[in-house]
């Protein structure tokens, strides 16, 4: 495997490692597909803030994360600016290969760390242009993360930082399978693009309420329902569109 910013090598004989159907959309293809493929995946160990591709570089592999998550940013002035998606195991990152265009056009960093499978990306278009399941589950990827990135700018433009947060946090919570998750304000911050003591603020807010508990590098959710409650349509409205479209939510 050659050198990848922000991926270490895993052992796949590791009885503690994930395997690759922890991953849904791995775990929702036909059998002949996910054999046909089976061979080629290779498990990694992302590790926080590292980069998987800039914008403008040729995606080489499919990255399917099993336990970590992916920050999908837009580039401003050459600098990552804020999230537009995240990925998580519900999906894959790569999906420019299947779509006619190889070319990243966004920055993909690792937002929480944990492990993923990558695939060579001629294999993944080989097996899109011969299997009807594999193209149906792919453009329904492409349709959900096309309305997560719809939905972020409407909340960005009108709901409040602690909203977001609230938002952000619920959806790394489904991803992660997990009441923790282990992330800084800083990257939060980054992720909406806004300022970390603004971020600061609000979980400030949500832990003296009861919502959070915070420790260095991770915040461990203490009251999902009221969570929920703080924060904005979006998260519900994100959810139920990701659950319509890959038929089995997040």
């Amino acid at each position: 495997m050659s050198a990848v910013p922000g991926a270490r090598r895993q052992d796949p004989t590791r009885l503690d490692s994930p395997g690759p159907r922890l991953n849904r959309l791995l775990a929702s293809l036909p059998e002949e597909d996910f054999e046909a493929i089976a061979p080629a995946l290779e498990p990694v160990t992302l590790v926080a803030r590292g980069t998987l591709n800039g914008a403008g570089e040729r995606l080489d592999h499919a990255w399917f994360p099993t336990t970590a998550i992916i920050s999908l940013q837009q580039v401003l002035e050459g600098r990552p600016s804020s999230e537009v998606a995240m990925v998580g195991r519900e999906g894959m990152v790569g999906l420019g290969i299947v779509l006619g265009d190889p070319a990243s056009s966004r920055h993909a960093c690792v937002h929480c760390p944990g492990q993923a499978w990558r695939l060579p990306g001629a294999l993944l278009r080989e097996r899109f242009d011969r299997s009807a399941p594999l193209r149906s589950i792919l453009l329904r990827q492409a349709q959900a993360l096309m309305a997560q990135i719809a939905q972020n700018g409407v909340c960005y433009r009108l709901h409040s930082v602690e909203q977001q947060v609230c938002r952000r946090l619920l959806m790394s919570l489904d991803r992660l399978m997990t009441q923790e998750v282990p992330v800084t304000h800083e990257a939060l911050a980054n992720a909406l693009g806004v300022r970390r003591e603004a971020v600061t603020l609000a979980a400030c807010r949500l832990l003296s309420d009861g919502l959070l508990r915070s420790s260095r590098g991770r915040i461990a959710v203490l009251d999902r329902p009221g969570l929920e409650r703080r924060a904005c349509e979006c998260y519900a409205s994100l959810h139920g569109e990701l659950e319509r479209l890959l038929g089995q939510g997040t």
